[in-house]
């Protein structure tokens, strides 16, 4: 019973908690009614895009409605070397799925303002660039109706798809992205891509990853919890990654 309580009292700080401290804090706040409510303009986020600069950005926000108590969309940005603009890719829920500069680049997501969750420049970004847009056009769950909320495959799904294909960029996404763990038929089970971590996910409804690139995290039905070592924080459902750096 001591095992039963521990279990249970751990279940109830690292998922239960948080997801009701999140719905609690969204509840409280001043959301859009709808999405022609909502600004996407941009945040300023992002430098100017000047030619000769290359880049390549994984951007996310606060998503709409509800969800945005528990969940971000995340979305990529390519910036190219011989172009003054930016390129953004995003997966969402109507129409074709796979978007191309539908939005500002560092625009606001429902009204809800974005943040970097990683980044490479200069050469690294020329040299993958190639490996973006073949990752991209390789995506398969790309056709109409190809997009589910939950687990996946949603837009969060579509991200953490091009970054596994992109082993160089070494970006994760955060916990509270969820439709990360998104695996076709019975999961996936080995190492990632970039060899930094090991990954267990039966279909992104529950799985653990282990490794000195997300640390531990365990996800349950999509929401992930755990600890990361390199920012030296802790990982929460809705709320994020809490780090000291």
């Amino acid at each position: 019973m001591t095992i039963v309580r521990g279990v249970s009292a751990a279940f109830a700080c690292l998922f239960v908690l948080p997801v009701l401290l999140g719905l609690g804090w969204w509840s409280l706040g001043d959301h859009p009614a709808s999405w022609r409510n909502a600004s996407w303009s941009s945040a300023g986020l992002l430098p100017p895009p000047e030619r000769g600069q290359a880049a390549i950005y994984v951007l996310a926000a606060r998503t709409g409605g509800l969800k945005g108590a528990l969940s971000v969309h995340s979305w990529l940005i390519l910036k190219r070397p011989d172009q003054d603009r930016y390129e953004r890719y995003d997966k969402v829920g109507w129409g074709m799925p796979i978007r191309r500069d539908q939005y500002e680049a560092d625009g606001y997501w429902y009204s809800n303002p974005p943040f970097i969750v990683h980044a490479v420049t200069g050469s690294d970004a020329i040299a993958m660039l190639p490996q973006f847009d073949a990752a991209i056009a390789a995506y398969p769950y790309r056709e109409m109706g190809a997009y589910r909320i939950w687990p996946g495959p949603n837009s969060n799904s579509f991200v953490a798809y091009v970054l596994n294909a992109v082993p160089g960029f070494g970006g994760r996404l955060p916990p509270n992205a969820v439709g990360k763990d998104y695996a076709p038929g019975w999961g996936t089970f080995g190492l990632t891509p970039d060899g930094r971590d090991f990954r267990a996910s039966l279909g992104g409804y529950a799985g653990v990853t282990v490794g000195t690139a997300s640390g531990i995290e365990v996800n349950l039905l999509g929401l992930a919890a755990g600890i990361d070592f390199e920012r030296l924080g802790i990982k929460l459902p809705a709320v994020g990654t809490l780090a000291l750096r």
